[in-house]
């Protein structure tokens, strides 16, 4: 299916070009996808994520832990 209707780039491309891209942004350099009128942009993150998984090359997003906040001392 047709993703981006401006740069004529399909699921496949997309598919295709997702493992050796880091992130979306270096996805939209390399081929052009959501560059133009922005309107495919949330199906072709998703069909990028989607891909990125599928082949394992997606580290997934976790909350980093929260570093203790150590106590206030007070200098007399």
């Amino acid at each position: 299916m047709i993703v981006c209707v401006c740069h004529r780039i399909s699921d496949r491309d997309i598919r295709r070009v997702a493992p050796s891209c880091s992130s979306f942004d270096e996805l939209q350099m390399d081929t052009g996808v959501s560059t133009c009128c922005g309107r495919c942009e949330d199906c072709a993150r998703e069909v990028f994520t989607q891909a990125k998984v599928a082949t394992g090359t997606v580290a997934l997003m976790q909350e980093p832990h929260p570093q203790p906040k150590q106590a206030a001392t007070s200098v007399k």
